[in-house]
This record gives C-alpha cells, sequence and structure tokens, in this order.
C-alpha cells in the first residue's frame, strides 16, 4: 500500500447511521485528525459530501465518501471491509468550483465558491428579470423567469437537471447556463459555455422584483448583480471506486432520462 494513504480520517454527518458507521470504521482502521490524515472518508449523503470539500478546498487532501444517506450520487458503497484496498484503488478526479462575486441592495460584496452550481431565484411571487452578458456581451437583454444557474459538471446531475439542464461529462471543458421555468423568452432553454467563460448577470427592477443567489449552501439575499467563473486556483479532489467511477455514473445518467 501506497505510502500517501495510511493514514484515515473519518468524518460522518449528524444522523444516527453515520455516527455509528463511523464509530465501527474507526475500530477497524483507527481514526486520525483531519488535519494529519492522507485521505478523508465521508459517511453520509450528497450533502455531507459536498461540506467535506467545500472545508477541504485547496488543500490537497482527497476525499471518498461512503454512502449513509438518501440519494448518495456523490458517494461510494457502504461496506466496511477491504477499506484500504479500496483506498488504494480508487480513481481521483479534480474539481474545479465556481467563484460567486454578489452584490447586494446594499452595495456590499459576497463572495463563494460552489461545486455543484451557482443559482439566482426569485424572492417574491413576481418572476425575475435579469440580463446576461457572457464575457462582457450582452446575449440576453432580458429572462423572465424564476430563476437561473450555472452548473459545473459535478453539479450537473443535481439541481441542473432537474430544471431540464444537460448532463456534462466531467472532464468536459464546459459549463451549463439553465434556467428555471422561463416565460421570456419561452422557448430559451439554456446554453452550454467554455469553462473560461464569465457571466455577470444583472437584476432588472431589484426593488419590485427582488432576487436571491445561492452558491451551494450560502445564499445572499437581494442581490442586483453577480459574477460567476471557474476558479482559476481553487481546486478539490474527490475519489471513487473504480467498478463505479465519476464517468461511469455521467455515462450511466444520461440513458436514465
Amino acid at each position: 500500500m501506497s505510502r500517501e494513504l495510511q493514514s484515515i480520517s473519518f468524518l460522518a454527518s449528524s444522523t444516527p447511521a453515520a455516527q455509528e458507521a463511523a464509530r465501527r470504521l474507526s475500530a477497524l482502521y483507527g481514526n486520525d485528525k483531519p488535519e494529519n490524515a492522507d485521505v478523508i472518508v465521508a459517511l453520509g449523503g450528497d450533502g455531507h459530501m459536498l461540506n467535506t470539500l467545500h472545508r477541504f478546498m485547496g488543500t490537497g487532501v482527497p476525499i471518498y465518501g461512503m454512502n449513509k444517506g438518501t440519494i448518495g450520487f456523490l458517494m461510494n458503497e457502504y461496506r466496511e471491509d477491504g477499506l484500504r484496498e479500496r483506498l488504494a484503488a480508487a480513481t481521483r478526479n479534480v474539481i474545479h468550483p465556481l467563484t460567486m462575486t454578489a452584490i447586494d441592495a446594499e452595495g456590499n460584496t459576497h463572495n463563494a465558491l460552489a461545486i455543484n452550481e451557482v443559482a439566482l431565484f426569485r424572492q417574491s411571487y413576481q418572476a425575475a428579470r435579469l440580463q446576461i452578458a457572457i464575457d462582457g456581451t450582452v446575449r440576453l437583454e432580458e429572462l423572465v423567469c424564476d430563476g437561473v444557474m450555472v452548473a459545473t459538471p459535478i453539479g450537473s446531475t443535481a439541481y441542473n437537471l432537474s430544471a431540464q439542464g444537460p448532463i456534462i461529462p466531467v472532464e468536459a471543458p464546459l459549463l451549463a447556463l439553465t434556467p428555471v421555468s422561463p416565460f421570456r423568452p419561452r422557448r430559451w432553454r439554456g446554453a452550454l459555455l467554455p469553462n473560461h467563460q464569465t457571466v455577470d448577470i444583472v437584476v432588472l427592477e431589484p426593488e419590485k422584483r427582488p432576487v436571491n443567489a445561492v452558491a451551494d449552501a450560502k445564499e445572499v439575499k437581494s442581490v442586483r448583480k453577480i459574477t460567476i467563473r471557474e476558479s482559476a486556483t481553487d481546486t478539490g479532489l474527490i475519489m471513487f471506486d473504480v467498478e463505479h467511477s465519476w464517468d461511469e455514473r455521467i455515462l450511466a445518467e444520461q440513458f436514465r432520462y
């Protein structure tokens, strides 16, 4: 076994099932502090995996998830036997998060990272009116909708897919720009963008039609403008069993709908 995977830290969500799994695995393999670990095993669901990835973004420590949640799309199968061998053989995928810079109604600037997507939502009963520019050029003068999002490949199978957005292979250098319930233009279904492009979204009529922005779990109320781009410096590492790799999951998802 390689030296880099000898030290394991188990981080469990707050659910009883995940906590019990952490106790059992710790008894079998030991449980180092996260800051000393060569690999972190996240026990829970997809939400817990996202939180763990955010926490260790940029550290170079790979995250291997085992499902003790519900869907577990980002997780591997939970098994207690042969964990060290599974970790040694697992594939690694590099995650490039989005950066969100949002300016709110008071002129305050908020920055956040998003592994799945950055999304805007209408805050009231009235539809949002948004203007969308790509690399400084206005491409959509007015989008009337419930919301819009920019999704990464890893996030393309989450909320983006529920909004009828495209599934993107994890290695594809693309981002999905997907509307939520578009009213005008009624037939606009979004766009695929090169991952080096910057998206600027301006909220039109922000007092009458307020909009919130969300980068994964961080929400900013009453935004006026947001800028979204792929981070050039922040990266994370996620690990999957060879027999059920991320590429295989993405490919399989495209034949389920």
